[in-house]
Order: structure tokens, then C-alpha cells, then sequence
């Protein structure tokens, strides 16, 4: 489990992708520290098992799925990438609640300055959009941010020029894809909402369910 809090930018050395299982290695510093052979480090968000420690960053598998639902398989040596280690059981919430596990991409379709801050609209599918609600939570390349506004196909953010520094979305353009990964809450109340069909009980929340169930 992550916050959304990046720890640091990384820089990809090597991307191996193809048949069978793909290989990333990135080049890092802060979040090797402690970090061991099977630990979780949350590359661009995406929730990726460490297999090989170097003195100057690591190694991870990929399977071709994560390069599909992600941005990770458009990335090129070079590239730079944020990186968060999982939260460890004394940590702090910084963030919010962060899986590590991309529901899809979205596309930045306009930047814009606002005084000190930075405003970026970002087109994304239906069937993530349905999830993003105004003032809550969102995982942008594994960054935690707020939603400041909706439309019906598209949302936008604020950013401060701290978050603008350390992370990369201060490297980002109109027409770039980015991870998503919406609140993790919202997910779960949807389905517990919409029990599974049985043959004694109506799919959803009905009133004879909740007499059934005791209340």
C-alpha cells in the first residue's frame, strides 16, 4: 500500500519488454534505502516487486499487461519516472489510501498557469470518470491529488510549485498519457452496493435484502 506522496524522480536505464515477462530497471538513490530483494516500490504508480539491487537503483519484473493498462511501456531510457516506497506500518498518511494498481490512462489535454499554481485538465474513459468525484482523491502517476472540477469526460487538477518540483508532472505537456488510479473507496462501496445475483435475492440493495440481513 502507497500514499500518493513520491519520494523521488528516478530515471529508466533499460526497459525489456516483448514476449514473456518484461524487465525495467531504474536508477535511484532515496527509495533504496532499507529496501530489500521482494520489496514494493510504486514506479509511476504501478506496484512493481523489486528483483535485483544495485548500488545505483533496481530491477523489476513487468508483465505485458502492466505495459498495456499503463504508461510504463511508452517510457524510454532517460525517461524520468515517480518512485514511492510502500508505506511501512508506523508510517503517516500524507496522501490517501493507494494501491499501486492502474484502473487506466488518461490524456493531459491543457496546462495552464494560475498565479502561483498549475492547472492541468485531463481527458479520461467513462468508466474511470464515473469514479472521480470534485474534492476527492486521485493517483496521478502515483502523485495523491485532489480533483478541483469535472466535466463528463475529463477532470482537473491543481498543482503547487513543491509537487511541480518533486515529482514529474511538472515535466508534462498537453497530448502525454498518465497513470490513473481512482479512490479505492469508492470502488468498494460501489460493489458491496450491488450484491451478486443468487437465486433467492434481487442484484442491488432492495429493502427485502436489509430485512434479511437484520436491519
Amino acid at each position: 500500500m502507497f500514499t500518493g506522496i513520491v519520494e523521488e524522480k528516478g530515471t529508466l536505464v533499460r526497459l525489456q519488454s516483448g514476449s514473456g515477462l518484461g524487465k525495467i530497471q531504474i536508477k535511484a538513490e532515496k527509495v533504496l534505502q532499507g529496501t530489500k530483494i521482494g520489496d514494493s516500490i510504486a514506479v509511476n504508480g504501478v506496484c512493481l516487486t523489486v528483483v535485483e539491487l544495485k548500488g545505483n537503483g533496481f530491477t523489476a519484473d513487468v508483465m505485458p499487461e502492466t505495459l498495456k493498462r499503463s504508461n510504463l511501456g511508452e517510457l524510454s531510457p532517460g525517461s524520468s519516472v515517480n518512485l514511492e516506497r510502500a508505506m511501512p506500518a508506523e508510517g503517516r498518511f500524507g496522501g490517501h489510501i493507494v494501491s499501486g494498481h492502474i484502473d487506466g490512462t488518461g490524456k493531459i489535454t491543457k496546462v495552464w498557469r494560475e498565479q502561483n499554481a498549475v492547472w492541468y485538465t485531463i481527458d479520461a474513459p467513462k468508466e474511470l470518470m464515473r469514479y472521480i468525484v470534485e474534492k476527492g482523491s486521485i493517483a496521478i502517476d502515483g502523485t495523491s491529488l485532489t480533483v478541483a472540477d469535472t466535466t463528463k469526460d475529463s477532470f482537473s487538477v491543481s498543482i503547487i510549485p513543491h509537487t511541480l518540483g518533486e515529482t514529474i508532472l511538472g515535466e508534462k505537456k498537453p497530448g502525454d498519457k498518465v497513470n490513473l488510479e481512482n479512490d479505492i473507496i469508492g470502488k468498494y462501496v460501489e460493489q458491496l452496493m450491488q450484491p451478486k445475483e443468487t437465486e433467492s435475492r434481487e442484484r442491488g440493495l432492495t429493502k427485502d435484502f436489509l430485512f434479511q440481513a437484520g436491519f
